[in-house]
């Protein structure tokens, strides 16, 4: 049995019952870090077999765990946080298990993308996720243009370190945009920020983000 498990986005504290239960049964806890989860294990008094699975290892790992489990031996997936699969390690490992006809729970748990939408007051009917914005300037730059065209909000993974640039862009290509950065959600330091794509570039460029970001776009 393979189990995907979604741990927290931040707080400790956000993880079911079902999922704790889930992990103490496991025979072997696959995860992205296992250092970064050991301490998310420890948190909770749980002490189990744990397997690097990163997108490094992914390939040769998802073959191993799938002997694994076709043995009738129970395999948890996490990763750092949130849901595996999701711009994370996993879809490769669900998709094996899936082809071999293997059993696959998923529960449900937190997520920065849902969170994010939730908490930022822009249009929440129908979104797009696109994953991390890309790096290249001129991909990162065709994927606002999109942004903007879409009918749904528009949601990003973005690196504090790229948050202004990518904001200054948008402010060339949309400068009346709605937009909401979400930043370290359910940490002590969250913070909700909305306006304008050319307020926010300046207010992040005068004062550097931390930690991890969620970028939210939309033309209503």
């Amino acid at each position: 049995m393979l189990t995907v498990i979604p741990t927290p986005i931040g707080n400790l504290q956000d993880i079911t019952l079902r999922a704790l239960e889930a992990l103490r049964e496991a025979d072997v806890i696959a995860a992205e870090d296992t250092r970064h989860s050991g301490i998310l294990l420890h948190h909770h008094g749980i002490s189990k077999p744990m397997v690097s699975f990163h997108e490094h290892n992914e390939a040769g790992k998802t073959a191993v765990l799938v002997e694994e489990i076709a043995q009738g031996r129970k395999v948890a997936l996490i990763t750092d946080a949130g849901m595996p699969g999701i711009s994370d390690p996993g879809f490769r490992l669900v998709r094996a298990c899936r082809e071999r006809d293997l059993p696959v729970t998923v529960l449900p748990g937190p997520s920065a993308v849902v969170t994010a939408l939730a908490g930022s007051g822009l249009p929440s009917d129908s979104f797009y996720f696109g994953g991390f914005l890309p790096v290249k300037s001129g991909q990162r730059r065709n994927e606002l243009e999109a942004a903007i065209a879409r009918e749904e909000t528009s949601i990003y993974f973005e690196s504090p370190y790229r948050l202004a640039k990518s904001l200054g862009v948008l402010a060339e290509v949309a400068p009346e945009a709605s937009v909401c950065v979400a930043r370290e959600l359910t940490k002590k330091f969250e913070e909700y920020r909305r306006g304008k794509p050319a307020e926010l570039a300046v207010h992040y460029d005068a004062h550097p983000p931390k930690g991890e970001i969620t970028l939210l776009i939309s033309n209503k």
